[in-house]
């Protein structure tokens, strides 16, 4: 392939678009889908429409390509010196053959020579793709876009999400294909097919253009019908047209279909199934998850996902170090063997308002450690007439450190401010009459709150007249509850300009607004907890990926069996429990656990993210009907759902609280172990394989075959003898660092109290994608 000779103008660039040039991942062929002036005075209808492998571009090129594909402009035009740039713009040398080159897949194409594009969106574990059609009808391959690897996908999505726009005008999720059309129709004259809705027509000349007009579409061949017709010439034309364009959409689709992936039965069966369905329509947030999740698990996608699932071997090694684990919770020792018999765990009496007061001294200082206080409520709750000012320590808008002066004053101040929020936008006629966005914000809050708790007395009901007589809800009524929580959640959209309000808040301010009823107040208490729970409502689900991949890698190591099975059951993308860690199980629990449960967490007592003890402490208690009955993922779906309202509070307090002391007792055991030089390193062993399954020094699995001792082989120097296929290491719950086993950073992260905030603690591009 030539190099090119001048600078060229680089108008578009997309990263990993992929060719497939078979079905087998490592044959996939990585480039750079780009539109290309050739020269300065050349028209639009001469523009390249070019591919080309990352493999044939110099460390320079490559660069420029990367910078043209990041830029915000998208847009490069470098020619004669003296020639105005677009801002941002950089002269690259871009080397396109003449022709296709079938040694690289490579092809440039002038847009006048492209007849069509077809595009396939991303679906089901596909990645999305286009198929390129030229008048002549070469052979060019399919594209398929990889965006979950495109950093400018990446930085696209992101940008939606902030806005909350993450789908495109047809419904579907953003992806790299919208962005390439998007610049094709800046040179090119687009028309989408009426008989075919994923078929682009470019450039298409009047005969085209006639030919694609409903009229001519779904007709008879016009020779069997030439009769009924021979009187009228323009009917005649108008058949003859429709038979040749669907003979020549037939070829498109045929070229097209040869390309299209196989979707899974089973990802198909998951996506329908009513309980996914159901959870989709209560949070939005489920369904992008569900649909990410799905674009995931690609072929390629599954050979990259290691797992590191302790056996019963490695168990019982560890179990040696930690102590006898063994317990009522299961049988037998090793990490999955139940819960410790030795460890008293407790629950007692609710916080009195006496008691309460006893904490402060006259002046209303704190007259106790804080972590006194903190554990007292985590062991007990509190009784519902403490709740009012106990909430408001615990979801900061009292620091603990306060006098009853001081928080006399801070209420005072928190009003005022609410009501200035308040202000901005209630005061703002133009804004509440032409501004479709905010008018669309409001809807979605009004639509949400009119669905929130409406078994609960205080939000039962519509006893006044709805005061704006446009809401979908001005023939029904409301009731004045419903309107403060309405206010509240537009406040929030006002205050939190960045985040905005996400379908599933509205489930997190109606307990606090019915405990503390005042909705000032209230705000803040709400404002408080969205802190520490705004990573849940990402657009990008970043934060709530992260906590399941954190429970992940928590039942990997803890109940290796049970997430054995989860694998059998094609449930370890953790679906089944997103609703609870969304909306910490307001699902799950009756109404009084769902108070206690929440004030339980708040405290941070053992662990900022004790909420996924509690999941596993469901699991645990539930794993044997699991493991014995349910076999998929809509059956275990279907299982965890039922549970809701059924669930015993106090008992899975006390089991969390047991489990977490075993994980810690884990942790702490294998971080003794490694500091022992002189005993035998621990490996792992991944229930995915048929042979023992180490972790190489560098953090990828790695296969070794097992001796008859069940001891892994060595080497004459002692060490473990290992290959190193190509996997990433994030995903696992366990890796290794000079042959010592290591937790990882998401299951570490599981010992501390700190409050994980986005804003300060978790930027969103430390996030796995």
């Amino acid at each position: 392939m030539c190099r090119g000779t001048g600078v060229v103008g680089l108008l578009f660039a997309k990263s990993k678009v992929y060719v497939h040039p078979s079905n087998t991942p490592r044959d996939y062929v990585p480039g750079f889908v780009a539109l290309v002036r050739p020269a300065p005075n050349s028209s639009d209808r001469d523009i390249l429409l070019a591919w080309l492998p990352e493999a044939v571009l110099g460390p320079a090129e490559a660069k420029a390509y990367a910078k043209v594909d990041l830029s915000p402009d998208d847009g490069l035009s470098a020619f004669a010196p003296g020639s105005s740039p677009q801002r941002g713009s950089v002269p690259v040398y871009v080397p396109l053959p003449a022709a296709s080159s079938l040694a690289t897949f490579a092809f440039a194409v002038p847009l006048h020579r492209v007849y069509s594009v077809m595009l396939y969106p991303p679906s089901f574990g596909s990645n999305g793709k286009i198929a390129i059609h030229t008048r002549d009808e070469a052979t060019i391959p399919p594209l398929f876009f990889h965006d979950a690897e495109s950093q400018s996908t990446i930085m696209q999505q992101r940008m939606r999400n902030k806005q909350f726009t993450p789908f495109a005008a047809n419904g579907d999720l953003f992806w790299g294909g919208d962005q390439f059309m998007k610049y094709l129709r800046r040179y090119a004259v687009v028309e989408r097919s009426a008989y075919e809705q994923r078929l682009y027509l470019i450039n298409p000349d009047p005969d085209d253009l006639l030919r694609f007009q409903p009229a001519a579409l779904d007709i008879p061949h016009p020779v069997a019908n030439a009769s009924a017709h021979s009187g009228d010439p323009l009917q005649m034309m108008l058949k003859s047209a429709g038979w040749n364009v669907l003979e020549r959409l037939a070829r498109v689709t045929r070229l097209s279909r040869r390309a299209a992936d196989d979707v899974s039965p089973a990802v198909r069966a998951i996506l329908n199934a009513p309980e996914v369905r159901q959870l989709g329509d209560d949070f939005d947030s489920a369904r992008v998850y569900l649909a990410k999740w799905a674009m995931t698990i690609s072929e390629e996608a599954e050979r990259n996902r290691p797992k590191v699932v302790w056996t019963d071997v490695v168990g019982d090694h560890i179990s040696s170090m930690v102590g006898d684990v063994g317990g009522p919770g299961g049988e037998g020792g090793g990490l999955n063997g139940g819960l410790d018999p030795h460890l008293h765990v407790e629950r007692r009496n609710e916080v009195s308002l006496d008691e309460w007061r006893a904490f402060f001294d006259n002046s209303g200082m704190l007259k106790v450690t804080v972590s006194e206080v903190k554990e007292r409520i985590f062991h007990g709750g509190l009784a519902p007439n403490v709740r009012p000012e106990a909430w408001l320590f615990l979801l900061g808008v009292y620091p603990w450190d306060s006098s009853g002066v001081d928080r006399r004053a801070i209420i005072a101040s928190k009003r005022d401010e609410y009501f200035r929020l308040k202000g901005q936008w209630w005061d703002d006629i133009d804004r509440q009459q032409n501004d479709a966005v905010w008018k669309d914000q409001r809807n979605r809050i009004e639509k949400d709150v009119h669905r929130t708790d409406r078994n609960i007395p205080l939000f039962a009901g519509e006893d006044i007249p709805h005061p704006d007589p446009d809401s979908p809800f001005a023939n029904i009524g409301t009731n004045v509850h419903l309107e403060q929580l309405k206010y509240m959640l537009i406040t929030y959209n006002e205050y939190n300009k960045t985040l905005g309000y996400v379908q599933g808040m509205s489930d997190l301010l109606s307990p606090i607004y019915a405990v503390i009823q005042d909705d000032a107040v209230a705000f803040w208490a709400f404002v408080g907890y969205m802190n520490r729970m705004e990573r849940n409502f990402l657009r990008d689900q970043a934060g709530m990926h992260r906590q399941l991949l954190a429970l992940d890698n928590l039942v990997q190591l803890m109940e290796p069996e049970l997430y054995s099975h989860l694998e059998r059951a094609d449930s370890t993308n953790f679906f089944f429990v997103f609703r609870m860690l969304l909306v910490w199980f307001k699902r799950e629990f009756k109404w009084d656990d769902v108070l206690r449960l929440w004030e339980v967490l708040w405290t941070d007592y053992l662990s900022s993210q004790f909420v996924l003890f509690v999941a596993l402490a469901i699991l645990d208690k539930h794993k044997d009907v699991i493991m014995t009955h349910l076999e998929h993922f809509d059956e275990v779906l279907k299982y965890m759902n039922e549970l809701a309202k059924t669930i015993d509070l106090e008992e899975t307090l006390t089991r969390a609280e047991e489990l977490f002391y075993r994980f810690q007792r884990t942790v702490d055991a294998i971080d003794r172990r490694n500091k022992e030089p002189n005993l035998a390193p621990i490996s792992p062993i991944g229930s995915r394989m048929n042979s023992s399954t180490a972790v190489a020094g560098n953090g990828r699995t790695s296969i070794v075959r097992a001796s008859s001792s069940g001891a892994p082989p060595r080497t004459g120097n002692g060490a473990t003898r290992v290959t190193t296929p190509s996997l990433p290491q994030k995903t696992l719950s366990l890796k290794s660092e000079a042959g010592r086993v290591v937790i990882s950073d998401v299951l570490r992260e599981l010992l501390s109290r700190k409050i994980f905030v986005v804003k300060d603690t978790i930027p969103m591009d430390q996030y796995e994608a």
